[in-house]
């Protein structure tokens, strides 16, 4: 039996405290996410998913508009200070991919199988949760942290003139990418008894 799939699933956790000291180039990179989503299975292979891959300044640019916006969104001067250090350790990072989901195909295919349309949208978003999980396992396994944030929807409208994203494409999450500055903590697990059934 070859498990070692899943041993570079467990090696995908959440890193907060990342850098941008990676050794990949962005060429690389793009390749590595470029690939994951793309090979993502989605309903009636539909590809509704989209994704902008933010470095250098505009990577930088994300994470500003998500600080300033976020100003007028807390309620005291205190907690965004705290805010702001959170969002500072997303723009320590060397790289964002933001996450979307075109409306329009899931629309065109809502019109070309009626029978299904209702589950159209929630298949869109298991398909999206796929290419995450995909490109935060592959940049794993090529020593890249990330984590994924859900800032949205505050942030849509500034995003969508910052980096002229199309209208139908709606903004579903950012993934911080660089280089692991500290391991994640040890993960806990619930009891399997809990979790699984297997029936024969």
């Amino acid at each position: 039996m070859n498990t070692r799939y899943l041993e570079i699933l467990k090696e995908r956790r959440s890193i907060y405290n990342l850098g941008k000291n990676v050794s990949l180039t962005d060429t690389e990179l793009t390749t590595l996410i470029e690939g994951a989503v793309r090979e993502t299975p989605t309903s009636f292979n539909a590809q509704t998913i989209r994704t902008v891959i933010l470095f250098g300044d505009k990577h930088d640019q994300l994470w500003d508009i998500v600080a300033n916006r976020l100003k007028s969104e807390v309620p005291s001067e205190q907690i965004y200070e705290n805010t702001k250090k959170k969002i500072a350790s997303f723009k320590a990072a060397y790289g964002t991919v933001l996450y979307f989901t075109d409306r329009s195909v899931v629309a065109d295919y809502e019109k070309q199988v009626p029978l299904y349309a209702a589950n159209l949208a929630p298949w869109a978003e298991q398909g999206l949760g796929g290419a995450q999980q995909n490109v935060w396992t592959v940049l794993a396994d090529n020593q890249v942290g990330a984590n994924l944030q859900h800032y949205n929807p505050i942030i849509d409208g500034e995003v969508r003139i910052a980096f002229d994203i199309p209208e139908t494409w709606v903004l579903r999450g950012q993934m911080p990418f660089g280089s692991i500055e500290k391991p994640a903590a040890e993960k806990t697990y619930i009891d399997d008894q809990k979790r699984f059934r297997v029936l024969k």
